[in-house]
């Protein structure tokens, strides 16, 4: 934003969320502030006095986030300063989405003088040194990948017995053994590069949106490494870090249910406790500090070790985020605005997005009709995926919590009848 004099112009960096209404999740409009000091749009906050009358404690004008109000209805009167902020916050969100303004065409040169110009330049050697790097990366995937085939020689089922392997006899059982540390250590370690150089794969490829087609050659060694990796994930006595797929994590699969302590008045949940539905009313339940105060909700079943694998089902639900948090998550925060809670998020198309330490990430993917979570404590990972049709890798990051972790869930609060459902696996 520009200012008056510029030695005292001093920038500022603000967030949509810095700015939004917690019960419509926009940016504030016509803001008005309750004595409390919490903000919120006008039209959201009589609409949910009006339709939300039960109150809390025999207040029915209370605050959503702190439940404090007074027995009769304050006046609401417009926050100028709130309302100049979010003013200027979508003029700047405007001309940044716009860019800047074109300046006048320069005549064209002759045919014979034309030549690339200087960014022309910058793009096509960039774009050659990312398609060298994926080549690159690939070939080192398939060597560790054949490397770590050779150290295994016993890992599938009559390999001992192929031509060109020798048998092993008892007294080198010990070296190839499973459960050996000198092997234990050298696997974790090959499997910490395989998962890191696929990491920076996803990247270097989604880095060139529309050139995918342009290097087929780079798919084949992919699907090749894949499928040599792959019966590392589907030994039952091995754990699976990064699954290629999520329905290769069945082993450690599970149906948690939804825990009636934290979650919201806002919401209700079925008799077997594993779908939750946003409330027509405000439900009855006892008021408490481990009570979400937004429509938000924890399951019972806590992790602090091992593998865990659960999907839910979203299509019933037009708002909403799936993730994992600590008990000790604060209960008038959303879900991935704190350091302790992580998760995905489907606000409507081209509002999907994933929080990970306060960080938003967009997602540039459709909706998931149906979310697989894979929680790693053991090397701190969390991954998303969709599985309602054809498996994907939704989004993936690293996870790390003082205290144990709970599966989370947010439901759009001004939805009435928008449930998730957590699905039951067969374990």
């Amino acid at each position: 934003m520009a200012a008056a004099c510029p030695s005292t112009a001093v920038p500022v960096w603000l967030s949509e969320d810095d700015l939004s209404c917690i019960i419509c999740q926009g940016l504030l409009d016509w803001p008005t502030t309750l004595p409390c000091g919490h903000s919120f749009c006008l039209k959201c906050l009589n609409g949910l006095w009006v339709t939300k009358r039960a109150g809390v404690d025999g207040c029915p004008w209370a605050c959503p986030i702190c439940r404090k109000g007074p027995s009769a209805k304050p006046m609401l009167h417009k926050n100028p300063l709130l309302q100049d902020l979010v003013d200027k916050y979508r003029q700047a969100a405007l001309e940044l989405e716009a860019g800047p303004e074109p300046g006048p065409e320069p005549a064209p040169a002759p045919r014979s003088l034309c030549r690339p110009t200087p960014s022309q330049v910058t793009v096509q050697k960039s774009t050659t040194k990312v398609i060298q790097e994926l080549t690159d990366l690939v070939g080192q995937l398939i060597n560790i990948a054949k490397s770590l085939q050779m150290q295994r020689p016993g890992l599938e089922s009559g390999l001992n017995n192929a031509p060109g392997i020798p048998h092993t006899d008892s007294s080198s059982e010990e070296e190839y053994s499973l459960d050996s540390p000198r092997n234990s250590v050298t696997f974790s370690a090959t499997q910490k590069k395989i998962r890191a150089i696929l990491h920076n794969l996803e990247e270097i490829r989604e880095s060139l949106p529309g050139m995918h087609g342009s290097v087929p050659r780079q798919e084949a060694p992919r699907e090749q490494v894949q499928e040599m990796a792959s019966p590392l994930c589907l030994l039952p006595d091995q754990r699976c870090p990064v699954p290629r797929k999520a329905s290769h994590c069945s082993l450690w699969a599970i149906s948690p249910t939804f825990d009636l302590g934290s979650i919201s008045c806002i919401l209700e949940v079925s008799n077997n406790c594993r779908t939750v539905t946003v409330s027509r009313s405000l439900q009855p339940y006892p008021l408490g500090p481990e009570r979400f105060l937004i429509s938000q909700v924890l399951c019972s079943q806590s992790f602090s070790s091992g593998q865990k694998y659960w999907e839910v089902d979203t299509r019933n639900c037009s708002h909403w985020a799936v993730g994992v948090a600590s008990w000790g998550m604060k209960r008038d925060q959303m879900l991935g605005r704190t350091m302790d809670s992580w998760c995905i998020e489907w606000k409507g198309p081209g509002q999907f997005s994933a929080w990970a330490m306060m960080k938003k990430t967009d997602l540039h993917l459709g909706l998931p009709e149906v979310v697989g979570v894979w929680l790693d404590l053991e090397l701190g990972k969390l991954a998303f995926y969709s599985v309602a049709d054809q498996e994907k890798l939704l989004y993936e990051c690293e996870v790390s919590s003082s205290s144990p972790l709970h599966p989370a869930f947010w439901l759009y609060g001004l939805s009435p009848g928008n449930y998730l459902e957590i699905k039951q696996l067969n374990t």
